[in-house]
């Protein structure tokens, strides 16, 4: 019998068993904001006097099951009016909850029933940010960003001042899996990293998963960024945005058909280059953005989404050079209820990342992308009140366009050409489930079958021994192989292919009724390769799929940790420890020419990285004033032995800090709320610079000097740290008026400190002597902009 109908099986038998102990009935429903019926996800709901809890999927539908009898079911969620239900259970019942918004937040209570499922839930390494605190966070240039808010959280850490991406445990950010509406985002940022692609009025929840990952999501080594966009306003239409120094947004909603069906549209875009051309400057860098999504709910049991992203960046030096990127995504969505237990999801994703050069000094555009076509549908069968099952399959078509050149103009000297595209099939097979051992024990668990085909039509090299990178033990370098022949593989032929299973498993023990100790291993395989060797990501990297050269990334990684929530959850605090391993991680040559090159194998060698670290988290959840204190201490590292004895490898095939390598990151932010009218915040980063690799020496060749550099990543940019500061005023307003607005006043890196993006080495002209450049983005920066809503 195969191995996962066997699995099945068991878990269909478990569920049985239960089943016949006594009478059972179930209740489900959604939970939904009762001013806009906007869906509620992870809204926790408890049966109060038992362990019994469940709470709200990615579309608001919860459903648990329980022995016949009477019942006060609990219902809380972060910024909402508790809600407490009396339930006669004699048969199967549907209902469906709407909660208010807490009109009195200074003094919100999370209840002690509410924060216990932090430690019930065997879910770790999973922070959740609602978009209330990350609009409390100051942030440069006046606009809240989602990707810089997951900053403060243990474990994550930026590239560098004014660099673009995230890392994770030590992870690089082509590892992280970015979702918006389960669509994927290949590039997260606008401007080369000073805005994210998120607009925040259109986002409604976050979470991201460092580790203990469930089993329904793959394709990345490091982590998952699960993002969604707010449904809309079936009630009534309303508007609000932002107006900014640098950018503006706006957003519009309201219903399609009342309490049935409703649409939302939100953009953004900057102006900053306007300015620019005021005073003659023909530099330009601009960004817009625009979110959209309908939904409809054709009866009780079935509803229609359609969502959509689309976002460009343009950056140009006077018209002689235009560099333009961006995603596109499109998700059509079909909820259906099976039963009272059994929910599904069928969604069928584009996502589409462009980049584009109009080169005019030269004469020539060059365009170049990732697309990608994805089948999936996904299931939550609530079993009992002991086990719940997920799972379902996924499908998912790449398209690779390397490079496309041609002449820009009639009297270019460049002729058109294509570099070979490439092409990707990725399937995947999935079971997971949730299950209640005991009164203290919980557990998660799940296997994850995966396939990766690269298929052609593509013409690829071949080389002695299967070797596209040689050693040189004279000079003791690596070298590019010389092809000694190619093999065509016409279109739909398989060149390589992989098969990999990826288990899951979490497990959480109540130590008390409010501390437990959690415990977690995930395996993650990543198919694709992004083709950099910088420390974040540019819009020009190139992503490119698995094959006979270039391995699939093999991702294993362990956690524990101690949970806790204080003084009637006043306080928590979460202590992990991980270690992390990776096979085939890429690594480059020395002078590896990676930009439009057809034979990317000649330059690439596979090695290993690893990561291992303490991160501690330590958060006041209630009252006035409020926020967190996060610290993680950790190492990641990187090495690639030589293939034989007589190959050095990489820094001769020892252990060396990768680029995203941080030992000590803390991060503070806190929110104090003085008065209806004044809200304050603050934030403070303190990271070990980024490693960095010094020039040891030089020599004079025919008059020239050039720097000769010693070991890989020995050095480190200087301490980076910056404190924030923001003061939000909302005047008295009429409850007549529907017009509402806020004043945010924010300082970024309030004592101006100067992080070095960068250290560059020159030789000064006038002395002669050897010199070290310190390139820093920003100083103090401060802001403002007024957010309003009617």
């Amino acid at each position: 019998m195969p191995l996962n109908k066997y699995i099945i099986y068991i878990f269909i038998l478990i569920g049985s068993i239960s089943g016949f102990a006594q009478e059972k009935f179930t209740i489900s429903g959604t939970i939904s904001d009762a001013k806009n019926n906007e869906t509620l996800i992870g809204v926790n709901i408890l049966v109060k006097g038992t362990k019994n809890f469940t709470s709200s999927n990615e579309y608001g539908f919860y459903s648990i099951t329980l022995p016949k009898g009477d019942y006060e079911l609990n219902i809380s969620y972060v910024g909402y009016e508790i809600v407490d239900e009396k339930i006669s259970l004699t048969e199967n019942v549907s209902k469906n909850f709407s909660l208010t918004e807490s009109e009195n937040l200074i003094e919100e209570v999370i209840i002690t029933e509410k924060t216990k499922t932090n430690t019930r839930k065997p879910e770790m390494s999973v922070n959740k940010l609602s978009i209330n605190t990350i609009k409390q966070m100051p942030v440069v240039l006046g606009e809240v960003d989602i990707i810089k808010s997951i900053l403060f959280l243990p474990g994550v850490t930026n590239a560098g001042e004014g660099q673009s991406g995230f890392n994770v445990r030590g992870g690089g950010a082509d590892q992280n899996l970015i979702l918006l509406d389960e669509a994927t985002i290949y590039n997260s940022s606008h401007l080369f990293g000073f805005f994210s692609v998120f607009n925040p009025d259109a986002i409604k929840d976050l979470k991201l998963y460092k580790g203990g990952i469930p089993s329904r999501f793959g394709g990345r080594a490091s982590s998952v960024l699960d993002i969604y966009q707010k449904d809309g306003n079936s009630k009534n239409f309303h508007m609000n945005g932002g107006i900014g120094l640098i950018s503006s947004r706006l957003l519009a909603e309201g219903p399609i058909v009342k309490d049935k069906g409703s649409f939302i549209v939100a953009g953004r875009g900057s102006y900053a280059h306007l300015f620019l051309k005021l005073s003659n400057n023909k530099n330009s860098a601009y960004f817009y953005d625009l979110n959209t999504k309908l939904n409809y709910k054709i009866d009780k049991n079935n509803s229609l989404y359609l969502s959509g992203y689309f976002g460009r960046d343009v950056f140009s030096l006077s018209e002689s050079f235009v560099n333009t990127y961006g995603n596109s995504t499109l998700n059509l969505r079909w909820n259906h209820l099976f039963s009272d237990k059994l929910f599904s999801n069928l969604s069928m994703i584009y996502s589409d990342y462009y980049y584009g050069l109009n080169l005019d000094f030269v004469g020539f555009n060059w365009d170049s992308g990732i697309k990608n076509y994805n089948l999936k549908y996904d299931f939550k069968h609530y079993l009992s009140d002991k086990i719940k099952l997920n799972y379902g399959v996924n499908a998912i078509y790449y398209d690779f366009n390397p490079g496309t050149i041609e002449p820009s103009r009639s009297d270019s000297g460049i002729n058109y050409r294509q570099l070979e595209k490439k092409f990707a099939l990725e399937p995947s097979f999935y079971l997971g489930a949730e299950q209640k051992i005991s009164e203290k024990l919980n557990v998660e668990y799940g296997l994850r079958y995966s396939l990766f085909y690269r298929l052609g039509s593509f013409t690829q090299n071949i080389y002695t021994d299967n070797q596209a990178v040689t050693f040189n033990s004279e000079l003791g370098i690596y070298e590019k192989a010389t092809p000694i022949g190619t093999e065509y593989f016409g279109k739909n032929k398989t060149i390589a292919n992989f098969n990999n299973l990826e288990p899951r498993f979490s497990i959480a023990y109540e130590l008390g009724e409010n501390k437990s100790v959690k415990a977690s291993y995930n395996r993650m395989i990543q198919y694709l390769q992004l083709v950099s060797n910088t420390a974040s990501p540019t819009p020009l990297d190139v992503w490119t799929p698995s094959d006979n050269f270039i391995k699939p990334q093999i991702a294993d990684q362990v956690a524990v940790g101690y949970f806790s929530n204080i003084k009637n959850d006043e306080y928590s605090i979460e202590i992990e420890s991980f270690y992390k391993k990776i096979k085939n991680r890429m690594d480059y040559i020395d002078g590896a020419d990676l930009i439009a090159n057809e034979a990317i194998e000649q330059v690439i060698l596979n090695g290993e990285m690893r990561s291992y670290g303490l991160e501690i988290l330590f958060r006041k959840n209630t009252g006035k004033f409020n926020g967190w204190i996060s610290y993680t201490l950790s190492r990641s590292e990187q090495k690639t032995p030589g293939r034989t004895a007589a190959e050095s490898g990489i820094n001769n095939g020892n252990w060396y800090r990768s680029a995203y390598d941080k030992m000590h990151n803390l991060a503070v932010t806190s929110s104090y709320k003085l008065n209806k009218k004044w809200n304050f915040g603050a934030n403070f980063v303190l990271q070990t610079g980024q490693p960095v690799t010094y020039p040891n020496g030089q020599y004079v060749y025919q008059g020239i000097t050039i720097p000769s550099y010693g070991l890989r990543n020995e050095n480190n940019l200087p301490l980076y740290h910056h404190l924030d500061v923001s003061a939000t005023l909302t005047p008295k307003q009429s409850e007549k008026k529907k017009w509402k607005g806020e004043w945010v006043f924010s300082i970024y890196n309030l004592y101006g400190r100067k992080n070095a993006a960068s250290i560059s080495f020159r030789q000064n002209q006038d002395s002669g002597n050897n010199e070290a450049i310190r390139l820093s983005i920003f100083g103090l920066v401060p802001s403002v902009s007024y957010n309003f809503k009617f």
